[in-house]
């Protein structure tokens, strides 16, 4: 059987246009202990500002989760009309892991032009069972809308992974290597898989993530590109900090870096937030886990004198978008934001 690459599919950069946007609601009070309803209010006004350009598509366990989602979005004053909710159980709301990767064809002539890739998950190496309804989500999406469901029999998460649009996937060795995902495949064997089954012809590798980062270093944290050559890459400015030498070796080894064309990568650096603790638990707290929507850049806050800094280098990146800032800092207690909640479909 060919791959998708084979047949001239790929995975479109999210800086592209989209059809929607897929979410998960939040439900797991485990996720969020004691801060579950807290969330709410910024959860909504991300939705707000989604579906201001775009269908925004909610998977929900039941009528009742429904209804009481439903009333959060009216609430803060959603476009009901461009949310869609459908009745497909979740364990947890991280829909930019569990959730389908939707990839197109380069020909727009041929038919179905979209298919969806169903990784296997593992809810980050078996942290936090159960993760089965998760697992499915991909599968029940592309039986409602009946899109091709290719199955590469691997744990992938999309977190892990940061699209260029041009044939480059950027990735994390602490993640995509740990023997809590694939422990019977080597390096090459994973380049291997990401290229037949995301349509990339090249894997460039970073070696961490961030301190208090529960998947193990997603890239989705660390390094996010911006076009097709430039990334927005976060740095520590306090040598005390623990991210500090972390961060300071991915610098390092994007600017070692060459793109298909041989060119180097335009590097943008974004400072980190403040550190966020609770309860004496560093938190995976940053700006790079924005979420690009068709109209708007939506960016992670910390209520700290960085936020604003951080959004004007964002805004820099983003000519032709509206960079908007939400405050994250009850979000970020479920050890993800924005980005970790979404996944695009393109159009």
């Amino acid at each position: 059987m060919k791959s998708p690459k084979e047949l001239g599919y790929y995975f479109p950069a999210e800086f592209e246009q989209h059809a929607a946007t897929w979410l998960s609601w939040p439900h797991k009070e485990a996720s969020w202990p004691g801060k579950l309803e807290t969330i709410y209010p910024a959860y909504s006004l991300f939705v707000k500002y989604l579906a201001q350009s775009e269908l925004v598509r909610i998977n929900v366990a039941d009528e009742a989760m429904r209804e009481k989602a439903a009333g959060h979005l009216v609430n803060a004053g959603v476009d009901m009309d461009k949310v869609q909710f459908f009745l497909h159980p979740t364990n947890d709301a991280w829909c930019r892991d569990h959730g389908p990767a939707f990839l197109l064809n380069r020909d727009a002539a041929v038919e179905p032009r979209k298919i969806i890739v169903d990784w296997n998950y593992n809810a980050w190496g078996n942290k936090y069972p159960p993760y089965d309804l998760d697992d499915v989500i991909p599968t029940l999406i592309g039986k409602h809308f009946n899109l091709p469901v290719i199955e590469p029999g691997i744990i992938m998460e999309g977190g892990s992974v940061e699209f260029n649009g041009a044939g480059t996937v950027l990735t994390s060795a602490s993640c995509l290597l740990n023997p809590n995902r694939n422990p019977h495949l080597g390096k090459h064997q994973i380049e291997q898989y990401l290229c037949d089954f995301y349509g990339m012809e090249q894997v460039l590798w970073v070696d961490d993530g961030i301190v208090g980062d529960d998947t193990d270093g997603h890239i989705d944290d660390t390094v996010r590109f911006v076009n097709e050559d430039t990334v927005l890459t976060v740095v520590e400015e306090n040598k005390a900090d623990e991210n500090y030498e972390l961060l300071q070796t991915n610098l390092k080894q994007l600017q070692q870096m060459r793109l298909i064309n041989g060119r180097q990568l335009n590097i943008a650096e974004l400072p980190m937030p403040d550190a966020v603790i609770y309860e004496d638990q560093r938190l995976p707290a940053s700006y790079a886990n924005f979420y690009i929507s068709n109209k708007y850049v939506i960016v992670p806050t910390f209520r700290c004198d960085k936020d604003d800094k951080a959004l004007g280098i964002i805004a820099d990146c983003f000519k032709s978008r509206e960079v908007v800032g939400i405050d994250s800092t009850d979000i970020i207690w479920g050890l993800g934001s924005f980005h970790c909640l979404s996944q695009q479909e393109p159009l």
